[in-house]
This record gives structure tokens, sequence and C-alpha cells, in this order.
């Protein structure tokens, strides 16, 4: 999966700017030991070990997927991102299309009991260990967890080295958020943090994208991020 050419004249930019600038491999916080050095060599290194990355909804599996994509282009290297989920049964199709030095496919368990994909995978899979190119996969759960139908698949899947990323707790949602306004040199309030996780929920993507918005409006009203202006903009009492 290329870039398209840009038009005559049109400054190009660094591959790495096409995924997200947040999502990175040194903005990833609570990593298991050793986790970023393997996903950094997998992406910039030829040969480097295969890399099967598990983990509940909201670990970050997504985010390290699209940073080692970065990393790799940032590097010199082509790189591919597919989520599965758009790709299923379809996926022969999808897979064929990729020209990448290094792939990540992410969302595993959204493939696994479709014959026909699975087997386009295992294809796959083969093709690329013999063309020297690296594959990070991102699943929910372990490959003998999944309901996959072709042994042979599940066995090529064991022989990747796996990365299993905890749950997040309080703490780790803490972290992030403090570290994303960080980021984009907002200032957030630890009792902002605490009244954000108490009364908006605690799914990450979603406080995410909320503290894009808090930005927003903070910045457009000049005002700090503290708990009435949080109660304000959000109508809560």
């Amino acid at each position: 999966m290329t870039a398209a050419s840009p038009p005559a004249g049109t400054p190009q930019l660094p591959l790495a700017l096409r995924y997200p600038p947040e999502q990175r491999l040194d903005s990833y916080i609570g990593a298991p030991s050793g986790a970023l050095e393997q996903l950094r060599a997998l992406a910039c290194e030829p040969g480097a070990d295969w890399l099967y990355l598990e983990g509940p909804a909201g670990s970050g599996k997504t985010h390290l997927g699209l940073a080692a994509c970065a990393e790799a282009e940032q590097a010199g290297r082509r790189a591919a991102y597919l989520p599965l989920r758009a790709a299923a049964g379809r996926l022969g199709e999808a897979l064929q299309a990729l020209e990448a030095d290094l792939v990540a496919l992410d969302g595993l368990e959204v493939v696994a009991g479709g014959r026909e994909d699975e087997v386009a995978l295992f294809d796959f899979h083969n093709r690329a260990r013999a063309a020297g190119i690296g594959v990070l996969y991102l699943a929910a759960a372990a490959p003998q967890a999944l309901p996959l139908v072709l042994p042979d698949l599940r066995s090529r899947l064991g022989q990747c080295t796996r990365i299993a990323l905890r749950p997040l707790d309080d703490q780790a949602r803490r972290d992030i958020l403090r570290d994303r306004a960080r980021r984009r040199g907002l200032v957030l309030e630890e009792a902002a943090i605490d009244w954000l996780l108490t009364r908006t929920g605690r799914d990450l993507v979603q406080l995410l994208s909320l503290l894009e918005r808090i930005d927003r409006e903070s910045l457009a009203a000049q005002r700090r991020v503290t708990v009435p202006f949080l109660r304000g903009m959000l109508g809560a009492r």
C-alpha cells in the first residue's frame, strides 16, 4: 500500500505524517518491559522477529500498530496498516494489494472462523516470510484462544514473539490524559482529570476525543481547564 504521488510542485510530506502524530512508540504509556524495543526493531530492521501483540479492547494495540508503521516510514521503509474489520470477507484481495516492508494486521479475531480469510492469511504469512517482509499481528487474544479453523494458521501465529498488553487501570488513564494534554500544551489540573474519570466514563477513545474538544473550547474561551470549566462545557452539575 503506497502513497500516491503528489501533484507537480507540491512539497512531499514525510510518509510517517500519514499516521496520527500522537500515536508514536515514545508516547505509549505502560508498555511491557522490552516491548517498545521489539516493535522498533521490527519496524526498522530487516529480519527482526515477527510480533504478535495481544490485549483487550482499549489496551493500545492500534496505537502501537500505527506507531510501528510510522517508525518504519521514518526509517525510510514502506509500511502498511490494515484493519481487518474493513477487509473481512475479501482478505485475500486486500493482502495481495499490499506492497510494504512492514505490514501491521489489526484485529485477527474479526476474521477468525472465516475459512477463506484464514486461507488468505495463511498464504500471506508464508509469502511474507519468503519475501523478508516484517509482520505485526494485533489481536484481542492469544492464537490458541481464537476460534481459528486452520490448525496450520494457528501454528504459524504461535511461532511469532508474543507481547501481552494489560487492561488499562485508572492510573494509566490519568497518565495518558496528562501526557496527551502536555503534548498539546494544555494544562490539565489533577482535579479536572479526576472529575473526567468519574463523570464521563473510562473508555480511552472517548476520553481522548473529549480531550480534543476541551483543548479547542478552552482555547476559544481563554480559560484554564478546571472542574467549573468542565461542568459548564459539558452541562453537568
